[in-house]
């Protein structure tokens, strides 16, 4: 992979990474690559001349993207890489603990990337998921989702009844405070507090996770990762309070003739891991395997 030029996008507000921002930026120039900033991370450094775009034209203009945050600012640039049907690499920094996106702590910033300069840098493609929020059967609202979808309750209300369809067949009608579908990379996410599944990020797959269940007999689900999932609310007469979320980064309430669509998206992102640690170390040091 040839980088010639760096994308920098850091979290919004994040004082933190201002200096960093700055030292970053002349590094890559002291070796000969050009840096363009997201405008407000711009501002948040005091970079007043150097290049910069906007967030949505940022990830179409550049080899590489550098995310400075946490998982949440890792998940907003990776849905927009997606939704653009971009392959751009993403290489995420974390501030403060160890991330299962953001896995690259900032004392091993500079030697990833000089592994990726030099070639040497791992980098895994990533499922995304690609959901329609459908009216009355018309499509209403389209997202891209690297961890997951989620269906849940608001806060006036007790319980929800959601049918879930695979492949346009029944599967269960859930009765819980929501509903998980996650990518195996969002299986250490919400899905995985929920007690759902750890499906390594390589497995082709779609977990469905009912949250707080009223019943034992629903349980967590693996399914292919070429089906296609439909989770729609059922009207109890109580009236709807149903949400749902997209990566936790956005959401819409849903209506009674609403239902949601969850399939593969076309394309998947490409995550920049770090080359001293793998999938296994990040989820021993999370979880506290064997320490």
């Amino acid at each position: 992979m040839s980088v010639r030029r760096v994308g920098v996008i850091a979290k919004e507000g994040l004082t933190a990474a201002a200096p960093h921002l700055a030292a970053v930026a002349g590094w890559l120039h002291a070796r000969g690559v050009e840096t363009v900033f997201e405008i407000k991370s711009a501002a948040l450094a005091g970079l007043s001349n150097e290049p910069t775009l906007a967030r949505d034209q940022l990830i179409a203009q550049v080899d590489l993207l550098l995310v400075l945050g946490g998982d949440g600012t890792m998940l907003g640039t990776a849905a927009r890489v997606g939704e653009a049907g971009l392959r751009t690499p993403i290489l995420g920094v974390n501030f403060g603990r160890l991330g299962f996106l953001t896995e690259v702590t900032l004392e091993e910033l500079y030697p990833e990337l000089e592994a990726v300069l030099e070639g040497r840098s791992q980098i895994h493609e990533r499922r995304l998921l690609h959901a329609t929020t459908l009216r009355a059967g018309q499509p209403r609202a389209e997202h891209v989702v690297l961890n997951d979808v989620v269906v849940t309750r608001g806060e006036v209300s007790r319980v929800i009844e959601l049918s879930v369809n695979v492949d346009d067949r029944f599967v269960t009608r859930v009765k819980a405070d929501g509903i998980i579908i996650a990518s195996p990379t969002g299986s250490t996410a919400y899905n995985l507090a929920a007690s759902g599944p750890i499906v390594h990020p390589e497995v082709d797959a779609i977990l469905i996770t009912p949250i707080a269940p009223h019943t034992l007999a629903n349980r967590p689900i693996v399914i292919p990762g070429s089906a296609t999932v439909d989770v729609a609310p059922l009207d109890t007469g109580r009236g709807l309070d149903i949400f749902s979320t997209f990566d936790g980064q956005s959401g819409h309430r849903l209506e009674a003739t609403d239902s949601v669509r969850i399939r593969r998206a076309k394309s998947p992102v490409c995550l920049i891991s770090s080359t001293s640690r793998g999938y296994f170390d990040t989820l021993r040091e999370k979880l506290g395997w064997g320490n």
